[in-house]
This record gives structure tokens, C-alpha cells and sequence, in this order.
């Protein structure tokens, strides 16, 4: 992961550049309901946080995994993904968030296809597609 300097906003601030669902995803560790946000493109591309603009997933690792959101198998290696423990909903899951700003993208699940074997369930709300944006090598790190 390259180093980042981080982006820290008001709580006003975050709810002036964000849809209401994308504030309560990315803010307040929402969910958003499965198989409600559109579908992304199939083209070449990258997935960059709604919130910072940070290049998070390549269209490259992304595959359909019958969940109900955007899955992928693996960030970007200069991605800034962080995960965490989280015990909400009487679980225990690993919670995915950007490193740059602190947004919840969503969990990653030990059910993934290979070459990792993980399932990057990201909220489709926390995410813009860039179509303009090269995507780096396919190749697992």
C-alpha cells in the first residue's frame, strides 16, 4: 500500500458532498440493501472511493459473486484498503475501509474464488467507476 496523507472532514462537511445513502455508508458504517445499487460497467477501469477519489479496485479483479454487491478478489496493491475487527450484528467480520479518509467500503469474506480466495463485498455506494483510469497488472501479489 503507497502511503497517503489522510482527509479529515466535518461530519457537515462529509454530509455536503454526499447522498444521504453514501453518508450513511461511508460515515456511519451503514449497509446498503443487496442488489439495489446499479450495476457498474463491464469495461476496462477502476473503482475509486466516493469519498477521496482513491483508486481502490481494478474492473480486472472484480467477478459476480450471486451477493448482491460488488465483489472483487483482491484491491489494487497501491490501494489504500484497511481492514478491522468488527463485532456489530452479534458477528464477527473483517470491515474493509479506505485508509485515506476512514469511509466503510464494506467486508472481506475468507470465500472468495482464487488466486486469494477472498471476497472483497464492497458497498456499491462507496464507489465510483472510472473508466479513464489504466488498471494495473491482473496477476495476484
Amino acid at each position: 500500500m503507497t502511503k497517503v496523507d489522510p482527509i479529515v472532514k466535518s461530519d457537515e462537511e462529509w454530509r455536503a458532498v454526499l447522498s444521504p445513502l453514501a453518508y450513511k455508508v461511508t460515515r456511519k458504517h451503514g449497509t446498503e440493501r443487496a442488489y439495489t445499487h446499479e450495476d457498474f460497467p463491464k469495461e476496462p477501469g477502476v473503482f475509486r472511493c466516493i469519498c477521496c477519489d482513491a483508486p481502490l479496485f481494478d474492473q480486472g479483479r472484480k467477478y459476480d459473486s450471486g451477493s448482491g454487491w460488488p465483489s472483487f478478489w483482491a484491491p489494487r496493491s497501491d490501494a489504500p484498503v484497511g481492514t478491522r475487527e468488527d463485532r456489530s450484528l452479534f458477528m464477527r467480520r473483517t470491515e474493509v475501509h479506505c485508509s485515506r479518509c476512514a469511509a466503510h467500503l464494506g467486508h472481506v469474506f475468507p470465500d472468495g474464488p482464487q488466486p486469494t480466495g477472498l471476497r472483497y463485498c464492497m458497498n456499491g455506494v462507496a464507489l465510483r467507476f472510472d473508466p479513464d483510469m489504466d488498471e494495473e497488472s491482473h496477476n495476484a501479489e
